[in-house]
Parts: structure tokens; C-alpha cells; sequence
């Protein structure tokens, strides 16, 4: 393993490397995974979920009747003119293929 002394220094402080600059064979530590999920007095009330969904909600700025009307048209004249166009694309490229593979 090759590195500049520095980083020798650094990693036999931090106990990575022994005096030799070899590394330290050390067990793995196993880490306690918690079984289960979370703890009882960790979960939420069923009711009091309710309660902060309907607090989260409130904070949401909705948008106003008129400006859903102004969204859905445009999203409407979005989708005629790009299904226009691709319609176009394909029939003047059929007529392309068959025009040229045509016998």
C-alpha cells in the first residue's frame, strides 16, 4: 500500500494502521438491528396522524378556480398542437418510406 507519510500518520492516530504501516486486522463489529420496527412510544396515533395530515394540508396554497381553468387549457392546447404535430411527423414519413420503397 503506498502513501505519503501524512497519510501514515494520520491513519496509525485514527488506529487504521500499526506501527509497521501495516493495517490493523480488527473483528468487524456487529452492529444491534432493532427488530420489530419502531418502539411503541415512537409511533402515531392513528388520530393524531389525522390530525397533522389535516394541519399540512391547510399550509398548502391551492390554487385559485380561475387559475385551474387557466392550467387545464393550457395543458389541453398543449396536448392537440404536440399530438398535431407528431401526426404529421408520421404521415409525411410513411409517405417518405413508401414513396421510396415503393415499386
Amino acid at each position: 500500500m503506498s502513501m505519503n507519510r501524512e497519510t501514515k500518520r494520520m491513519l496509525q492516530r485514527q488506529g487504521e494502521l500499526g506501527p509497521d504501516g501495516e493495517p490493523v486486522r480488527t473483528k468487524p463489529q456487529q452492529q444491534a438491528r432493532p427488530t420489530g420496527g419502531a418502539p411503541k412510544e415512537q409511533r402515531t396515533a392513528p388520530k393524531q396522524y389525522v390530525r397533522e395530515v389535516r394541519g399540512e394540508l391547510r399550509k398548502v396554497a391551492w390554487p385559485t378556480r380561475q387559475e385551474v381553468v387557466r392550467y387545464s387549457i393550457i395543458v389541453l392546447l398543449t396536448i392537440v398542437i404536440l399530438t398535431t404535430m407528431i401526426f404529421a411527423l408520421d404521415y409525411i414519413f410513411a409517405k417518405g418510406v413508401f414513396f421510396l420503397f415503393d415499386s
